[in-house]
């Protein structure tokens, strides 16, 4: 039960092209990134104040 198979990914693809249609898929994509840069970028200022200190010498 643990792998996917072909055709149960297949099936997963054509159920989300059927619940947001063919031009919603891009839009969805292009702020699922925008999130995950930010949220990466967010972790990346957000070190601990050890590391902080190490690098400002």
């Amino acid at each position: 039960m643990g792998r996917f198979g072909v055709t149960e990914i297949l099936v997963i693809l054509a159920v989300v092209l059927l619940l947001f249609g063919g031009k919603k898929i891009p839009e969805l994509m292009k702020g699922l990134g925008s999130g995950i840069k930010e949220f990466k970028n967010a972790a990346k200022e957000d070190q601990p104040a050890d590391k902080k200190e190490e690098t400002k010498e």
